[in-house]
């Protein structure tokens, strides 16, 4: 019985709009389609070899699932799957027979069956690829991310009985004795990168090298090699400067045809520019494994948390829809933060004496020029907080601001949310004095600061016998409060108290993401300050954990949040 040709189905079934894909993918289809009839020409150097692409692609007959739902199942690679192992491995030099792509560009969203398919292919350059002393490698930056395909790879061959007797497997090595051949991790933390003969390069989520050094160490190793094969599997990043975007931006040339690259293959899922992101039907052209591993359920849900969190959006743009965005984004919708009640009180209608309830200070000292912001944090116990913000800026600095800023700090100031501290900086005993004067007002629980330029009145207020916490300024401490905030304003409840420093500020404030899709306000990347707003995540960092500390106010003293 001859063999399917399911590699040429899928891009006939794309082709003629049976399957839907994005204008990347519809152009890897024709472009394969077109290179089967150059193929007759005798100028063409290549073929599809149509039983080598069934080779590999059944292959993965031989392996089983090691986690979720399909635990032990035989792996079935999905026809888009198919359509890219067979590409990659059935098309050949007519004279030699070795395979015409030596790099594979390959990108999807999350949860596509990226590591899985990865995790196979290195197996297959192990055991079937007809290499002696082939060197597999799974490449990353960092060891346990060079592990994540490795590991895959070792649980499947630990769960497929056909092969495991086939493969002599340790920690960090799985090797063929008759073969003299080895699959192993390989990140760039290790002391020597030197000496390697690479047959497979395998690298997962490129997006997030910050350098390029892994991607030169792996192409500059296969030179000893007839046919080797660096490929990646990633989803989209942010950094457009990245070695990812490199080969992002170049596989978009060769799929427009402005490069001709033969030995490059492209396949690229992702919406296109004219979709609307919030239309399901869109949402299979990043997502192929729709409703097999990526789950519409899942998809809705994060859609819904996109279309109300400004924040979000790219997160969901760029992972779940595959789609290369900007690294920063507006964090609050204002008409949201509007929406919030300006008042606190009760369900009777009765105002809320804050006195009764614990307060969270939160310092943002920026430089001693510009504006410096004490938030005061309110937990209440319905689940709403209530927040109290203030400002210091220098005297002789305010008519300078005005024009620069163009907001009215001098209306501010008579209205009482902004302090003018006498001289050119900003007087920190000021600053002292209205915490001090608050104190003797609300439960003040703990002082909360950004450690930059704070610790000399963190000391003073220490001194006076306030705990003050150390909040650190990474993504890991700030983006669950950064987060959380803006689900308050969702449900209003944040009680803002209509103070139009803090809106202005919530107004200029940008987010940042790392490539986990965290995030925390970037002041590098607005023009206006955000420093009340700051305050108000760094107050929030502990305010939200109230429940969990009632035992750490029994000393008092400096102490720093880890």
């Amino acid at each position: 019985m001859a063999n399917p040709d399911r590699t040429t189905k899928y891009a006939k079934e794309v082709l003629a709009g049976n399957i839907v894909a994005g204008q990347l993918v519809i152009k890897a289809c024709r472009r394969h389609m077109e290179d089967i009839k150059k193929s007759k020409r005798k100028d063409f150097v290549f073929k599809f070899d149509l039983d080598r692409a069934e080779r590999a692609i059944s292959f993965f007959d031989f392996l089983k699932h090691t986690k979720g739902e399909w635990a032990g199942q035989t792996v079935k690679l999905e026809l888009w799957q198919c359509f890219i192992v067979g590409s990659i491995f059935g098309w050949v030099h007519k004279k030699t027979g070795l395979r015409r792509f030596r790099t594979a560009y390959t990108q999807v969203a999350r949860k596509n069956g990226k590591s899985t398919m990865l995790a196979g292919i290195g197996l297959y350059g192990l055991l079937a690829d007809g290499e002696p002393g082939a060197e597999i490698y799974s490449a990353a930056t960092k060891k346990d991310q060079a592990r994540i395909i490795f590991d895959e790879a070792k649980n499947m061959v630990k769960s497929s009985p056909d092969i495991r007797e086939l493969i002599d497997l340790f920690q960090r090595n799985m090797s063929v004795a008759t073969t003299v051949s080895k699959f192993e991790p390989l990140s760039a933390d290790v002391n020597s990168m030197d000496g390697l003969n690479i047959h497979y390069g395998l690298i997962d989520e490129l997006h997030a090298h910050k350098t390029r050094e892994m991607w030169d160490v792996l192409e500059t190793a296969t030179g000893a090699r007839q046919q080797p094969l660096i490929w990646t599997i990633t989803t989209a990043g942010y950094n457009r400067f990245s070695i990812c975007y490199e080969q992002y931006s170049y596989c978009l040339n060769i799929l427009d045809g402005l490069v001709e690259d033969d030995t490059y293959f492209c396949y690229i899922a992702q919406l296109d520019k004219d979709d609307d992101w919030r239309d399901p039907a869109c949402w299979i052209k990043a997502n192929p494994n729709l409703g097999v591993s990526k789950k519409l359920d899942d998809l809705e849900r994060k859609c819904s948390k996109a279309k109300e969190l400004p924040a979000a959006q790219n997160t969901f743009l760029c992972k779940e829809l595959d789609m290369w965005v900007s690294q920063t984004e507006r964090w609050m919708d204002l008409d949201k933060w509007n929406d919030c009640p300006e008042e606190a009180v009760d369900e009777n209608g009765e105002v809320i004496d804050l006195a009764g309830y614990p307060c969270y200070i939160g310092l943002d000292l920026s430089s001693t020029t510009d504006m410096t912001s004490v938030n005061l944090e309110f937990p209440l116990e319905d689940g709403r907080y209530a927040v109290i913000s203030h400002s210091f800026i220098p005297e002789e600095r305010v008519l300078e601001k005005e024009k620069r800023d163009k907001v009215p700090y001098s209306a501010w100031e008579k209205q009482g949310y902004i302090t003018f501290t006498p001289g050119e900086v900003v007087d920190y005993e000021w600053v002292k004095s209205y915490i001090l004067n608050q104190a003797a007002k609300y439960q003040v629980v703990e002082i909360d600061f950004d450690p930059w330029n704070a610790t000399q009145l963190a000391n003073d207020l220490a001194g006076e016998g306030f705990e003050c916490v150390q909040i650190r300024q990474g993504f890991a401490t700030l983006s669950e409060p950064t987060n959380d905030i803006m689900s308050l304003v969702l449900q209003k409840k944040l009680i803002h108290f209509n103070n139009p420093v803090l809106t202005w500020a919530i107004g200029n404030s940008v987010v940042t993401q790392d490539p986990a899709g965290n995030i925390k306000l970037d002041k590098s990347k607005t023009t206006f300050r955000i420093d009340p707003a700051a305050a108000l995540v760094t107050s929030h960092t502990r305010a939200r954990l109230r429940e969990n500390n009632t035992s750490v106010y029994e000393k008092r003293g400096m102490r720093s949040l880890l």
